[in-house]
């Protein structure tokens, strides 16, 4: 009889078959180190994938990724997450299985599943899923860099250059063609797969020694072969005569734009040349972004278009030409200030002034900030009651003298301060009303006792503020109510 001891059933076991116990145990089943689940001793967890570390799939596919679970007792507990960002919304999760449905490219990123039993360090696995994606075909040409050219001439190399970004980078092939047809490598034209002078993933043509026979339209194609992306495609036109470089320059009038804040504007630099690459805008005098939040922006026309104008947009912005879809050489640049005028702000936009009677007073409203930083005009009411308006002789302050506070001066006086885009206002309230009095205590026992008496006293302080900048308070009324009556029975 042969007796079996050790045998498990649940999860990925094996069993230890013995009819001697001074005979060596045997083994069936899976290897003993590639499954320890089950067996009543505690193991920390191991993890094994599907899949490869690096999975590449097209868009539109399903994907199922799972991490099968070797070593663990207690048995693991299995979770999942992705970056940058959280899980798709359309991923499916039981336990160490993950399928995505109908993955696109923002689905890229690393799945990283994580088993934890509390036994050992908890394992991890991590599977950079690359789902196929390739836009934005963009070319270049570069005159003869040995000689610091900027124009193509005959007898001089020519490098045309074409690039796509692309994940992964690595996987595009390139094709060219010369007037339609493939090129192949000669003596005069070298194809090089990854050119390590520019971005990574871009493919160069050269011309060696450009001749006639040379001048033609030459295509380049980008395509992930033996899979459903769209190819990608671009020309490029190499003539001695046709190929010119760029200029920028910004048009008479244009090299200040002064708009009101709210507003839209249009920065323009005017382009010429052949090709025309396209115009990036930066900030020129800050380390900011630009408006819409990216660091630089590309138009095809060099004019920059802003919605909805701020006061923080308010800067010198540069233009530049880029080094793609144009000549290779150093970029042509200018610069537009751009400048947003906005209302005034004022201190103080509310107080409370008092006063003695018949002594004289002065309100002063002041300008903060604004654009243009001038009053035009400052325009004084009392009790909406015109008081003075018109020019200033300050630029930045207003002010207004009370000869006598009385009975006709005191009320509530605004200063509309202009500085013609807009306007605020100053609000004073003018009286010669005492402040509110304040209780409060500085005695350390206010509570005093009269024996003789049976009673307590309590004694009462009060103050209030900037006593001294209206008239002597001559007299004070004290109020008070009972609120509650204790008894005792």
């Amino acid at each position: 009889m042969v007796s079996v001891r050790g045998c498990n059933t649940s999860g990925s076991t094996f069993c230890i078959g013995t009819n001697d116990p001074t005979v060596e145990s045997s083994h069936s089943g899976v290897k003993p180190e590639e499954s320890q689940l089950g067996t009543g001793g505690a193991a920390p967890p191991s993890l094994k994938l599907s899949v490869n570390e690096t999975l590449v799939v097209n868009p539109g596919e399903n994907v199922t990724i799972s991490c099968l679970v070797i070593t663990g007792e207690p048995t693991p507990t299995i979770s999942w997450t992705h970056y940058p960002g959280p899980m798709p919304p359309l991923a499916r999760i039981q336990g160490g299985t993950t399928t995505l449905w109908n993955v696109q490219v923002q689905d890229s990123g690393y799945y990283n599943c994580t088993a934890v039993n509390n036994v050992g360090n908890p394992a991890k696995k991590t599977v950079n899923l690359i789902v196929r994606d390739m836009r934005n075909i963009t070319f270049q040409i570069t005159p003869d860099s040995n000689k610091d050219s900027e124009t193509i001439e005959m007898e001089k190399d020519v490098k045309l250059s074409c690039h796509v970004d692309a994940q992964p980078q690595d996987r595009v092939n390139y094709t060219w063609y010369k007037n339609g047809m493939p090129v192949r490598t000669s003596s005069s034209l070298v194809i090089i797969r990854n050119d390590l002078d520019l971005a990574p993933g871009t493919s160069s043509l050269e011309i060696l020694d450009l001749k006639f026979t040379d001048l033609a339209t030459y295509k380049c194609v980008a395509s992930f072969p033996g899979t459903p992306i769209p190819k990608l495609q671009i020309e490029m036109n190499v003539t001695d005569k046709s190929v010119k470089p760029p200029t920028l320059t910004i048009p008479r009038g244009r090299g200040i734009i002064t708009v009101r804040e709210g507003s839209r504007a249009e920065l323009q630099c005017d382009l010429t040349g052949n090709p025309r690459p396209p115009v990036l805008w930066s900030r020129a005098d800050k380390e900011l972004p630009m408006p819409n939040g990216e660091w630089i922006v590309e138009t095809k026309d060099g004019r920059l278009r802003l919605e909805n104008v701020t006061r923080d947009m308010t800067g010198t912005y540069r233009c530049q030409t880029a080094r793609y879809n144009g000549l290779n050489i150093k970029p042509r640049e200018a610069t537009v200030q751009l400048n947003v005028q906005y209302a005034p702000i004022v201190d103080p936009q509310f107080t409370d002034k008092r006063f003695k009677t018949g002594t004289s007073a002065t309100l002063r409203c002041s300008l903060l900030k604004g654009n243009p930083q001038a009053i035009a005009t400052a325009t004084w009411r009392l009790n909406n009651r015109l008081v003075r308006s018109g020019q200033t002789d300050s630029k930045d302050v207003s002010e207004l003298k009370i000869e006598a506070v009385n009975q006709d001066t005191i009320g509530t006086y605004e200063c509309m301060i202009s500085n013609d885009v807009g306007s605020s206002s100053c609000i004073f309230y003018v009286s010669a009303r005492a402040y509110s009095p304040e209780f409060y205590y500085d005695t350390p026992n206010p509570i005093r006792v009269q024996k003789e008496k049976n009673a307590y006293s309590f004694l009462l302080q009060w103050t209030q503020k900037d006593a001294y900048a209206v008239d002597p308070v001559i007299g004070y009324k004290l109020d008070f109510r009972q609120v509650g009556i204790y008894k005792k029975f």
